[in-house]
Formats: structure tokens, C-alpha cells, sequence
């Protein structure tokens, strides 16, 4: 313990915005559920918080390179987690999502799987590091790395969960030394393929289809897949300058606005505190991914640099693939805005990622 001694290293700067940002997450779960059925979900978020630091702390403490050779063995566990969600899971809303477990728990492997894969890819592209430039056989198995576990989340089926492990894969392409010509064959194979998988219609479903698409003209169905974009853009427009005030969005309020504590808590807090408000929120985030990259520059070695971007590389995702659906400007995919949705799955994955981050400050020194 004399190496984390009064965790002389811990960035605690990172940890003020964090916590911060759950802060007003909480409060503005309060606030726009306050006269809405879902009144009460903010103290579920306070006791989420309250499991989730303290286990930030203890992650922190452990040196990631244990991490990283154990990352097969949690890759494995990770892959039986996500097979057994498709056989014994529970089925809500037409998605088997979840696995029911004693008093009423509800444990969701595909979030957690996030962190496995960012560990796992570190520990693969750290293997790669002697090479001056990945070839097409490290490419693909990267690829079959990420692609195994995004395929059986898309099969839940779950598109939000599936699109936020692109970000890991990205990242250790990238870091990892890809050629641009390599990267731009990759991207031409990307667009074929999309396009090929767009008009089969045997992986995406009509109403997935719809929610990627409703979000260009929202006004052509109003009551139907373009609702959820048309409210949210009422309620971010209606906020203005300043906001209506805490408890005081109509659109909010008056239950227009889709799960506003989850998806839209952007468009639940631009109208209750306006473009201040929103700017604001913003300008944290961006304090907060500034910290991880300088955390991840000065990293002690290429796998302590690969984690921390890897876990940047996904916040940055979710915050622009949020807040892009709530703006009109992206399909409404389901995707939590880090720190600030409601959510147990979410807000623990974000702190445990964390404490990873904190660890590779911490041992900066350590020989």
C-alpha cells in the first residue's frame, strides 16, 4: 500500500468534475421527473452512486497489468454471459436484455461487457506494439474480437449496446498503427456493407429501420417513429437562453417528453436551464475527456495509454451519439449520456472504468 500512500497520485481533479456531473445528474433526475411517474428515480441514482465510488476506489488500487492477464479469461466469461441473456433471459418490450436474478435484480451483461473488451483490446494491440504497422491478419482478429460479442448483443436484440463498442475497436486500430490506406479500404468495406445489411432486412428490424431514419423528417409521422425526436427538439427550442425553470418544463412536466430521467435527460435540462445550462454541462464534459487524454499521454507504458483511450474513445461516443438524438441530428438509438442518465448498468460501468484510469495516474511512478 506504500505505492497508493494517501493515493498521492490519484487524480483528483478528474474526480471533482466526476462527481460534479453526477451531482447534477441527480438533481435534474429530480427535477424532471418531479410531477411525473416517475417521481422517486433520483434516490435510485443516489444509491447507485454510493456503490459505485466506492468501488471506483477499490479498482483503483489494483495494478491494471493483473487486469490485462486475466483479460482472456473475463473475455470468455463475458461471451457465456451474453449467450446465456439469449437463452434464459428475461424478454421485456420484444428485447431479451437481462438476466433475472434474487430480489428482483436485474443484471445486464452487455454493459459490462464494454469494460472487458476495453481491457482485452489494451492487452491485444500491447502484443502488437513491435510491429511498425498492423497487417490484415492482426486487423482481423481485432475485428473478430470486437465483432463476436456485437453480434450477439445486436441478437437481443440491442443496437444502442452494439454501437458503443465500435468506439473500443476504433481506438486500438488506431493506436495500434494502422496504415491510412488500410483504414480507408476498411472504411469503403464498411459503407458496402452497411448498405448490404440495410437492404436484406434479415439483421435490422422494420422498427430499427424506422428509428434510424425518423430522425431526417420527425414531422412525417408525429405520433408515430418520428414522436420521440419532435418532442425532445420542442423542449430543447423552448428552453431558450435562461430555461423555464427547475420542475417547470411543460414538455417535461407534462409527460410529452420521452424518459426524460434516461435517452433525454439533454432535452429535459435544456428546457428547464436553457443554452446556459446545456453549455455548461458541456464544458464539464469536456473537462472531463481533456483529463482522461492527459491521463492517457502520460501513461507509463502503450497498454496504460491503450485504457484510458479506450475508455475516452467510448464516452466520447455516447455523449455525441446522445446528444446529436436529442438535437434532431442522429437516429434515437438508445444510448445513456454518460454520468448524467439515470441507470445502474451505466453509472457502475462509468465508475469502474474509472477506477481503471486512476490506476494507470497511480502507478505512473511505480516501478
Amino acid at each position: 500500500m506504500t505505492r497508493f500512500s494517501a493515493y498521492r497520485d490519484f487524480d483528483w481533479t478528474l474526480f471533482g468534475f466526476v462527481m460534479l456531473m453526477s451531482l447534477i445528474s441527480v438533481f435534474e433526475i429530480y427535477s424532471a421527473t418531479m410531477h411525473t411517474k416517475f417521481h422517486g428515480f433520483h434516490t435510485k441514482q443516489m444509491i447507485f452512486l454510493a456503490v459505485a465510488v466506492p468501488l471506483m476506489f477499490i479498482v483503483s488500487l489494483i495494478d491494471y497489468h493483473r487486469l490485462l492477464e486475466i483479460a482472456h479469461w473475463a473475455y470468455g466469461i463475458s461471451i457465456v454471459s451474453l449467450l446465456a441473456v439469449l437463452a434464459v433471459g428475461k424478454k421485456v418490450l420484444g428485447a431479451r436484455r437481462w438476466i433475472g436474478l434474487p430480489g428482483g435484480i436485474h443484471f445486464q451483461p452487455s454493459e459490462w461487457v464494454k469494460l472487458v473488451l476495453i481491457v482485452a483490446a489494451a492487452r491485444y494491440f500491447w502484443g502488437l506494439s513491435g510491429k511498425e504497422e498492423l497487417d490484415w491478419k492482426d486487423i482481423g482478429k481485432a475485428f473478430a474480437l470486437i465483432g463476436v460479442p456485437m453480434l450477439l448483443v445486436l441478437k437481443q436484440p440491442d443496437l444502442g449496446t452494439t454501437m458503443t463498442y465500435s468506439p473500443i475497436l476504433v481506438a486500438g486500430l488506431f493506436f495500434g498503427g494502422i496504415s491510412w490506406k488500410k483504414a480507408s479500404i476498411l472504411i469503403v468495406i464498411f459503407v458496402v456493407m452497411v448498405a448490404g445489411i440495410w437492404t436484406s432486412g434479415k439483421v435490422l428490424k422494420p422498427y430499427q429501420k424506422a428509428r434510424l431514419t425518423s430522425f431526417q423528417h420527425p414531422e412525417n409521422d408525429p405520433k408515430g417513429s418520428g414522436y420521440q425526436v419532435r418532442q425532445s427538439l420542442i423542449a430543447v427550442g423552448s428552453g431558450g437562453i435562461w430555461g423555464k425553470g427547475a420542475t417547470k418544463g411543460t414538455q417535461t412536466q407534462g409527460d410529452f417528453l420521452p424518459i426524460p430521467y434516461t435517452d433525454f435527460i439533454f432535452a429535459a435540462l435544456c428546457e428547464e436551464h436553457g443554452f446556459v445550462g446545456a453549455a455548461l454541462v458541456l464544458i464539464l464534459y469536456f473537462l472531463i475527456l481533456i483529463r482522461l487524454v492527459q491521463n492517457a499521454q502520460t501513461a507509463k507504458d502503450p497498454p496504460g495509454t491503450l485504457l484510458v483511450m479506450g475508455v475516452a474513445a467510448v464516452m466520447i461516443f455516447q455523449i455525441a451519439i446522445n446528444i446529436g438524438m436529442v438535437l434532431g441530428m442522429m437516429p434515437v438509438t438508445g444510448i445513456p449520456l454518460p454520468l448524467l442518465s439515470y441507470g445502474g448498468s451505466s453509472i457502475i460501468f462509468t465508475f469502474l472504468a474509472l477506477g481503471i484510469v486512476m490506476n494507470v495516474r497511480m502507478t505512473r511512478f511505480v516501478n
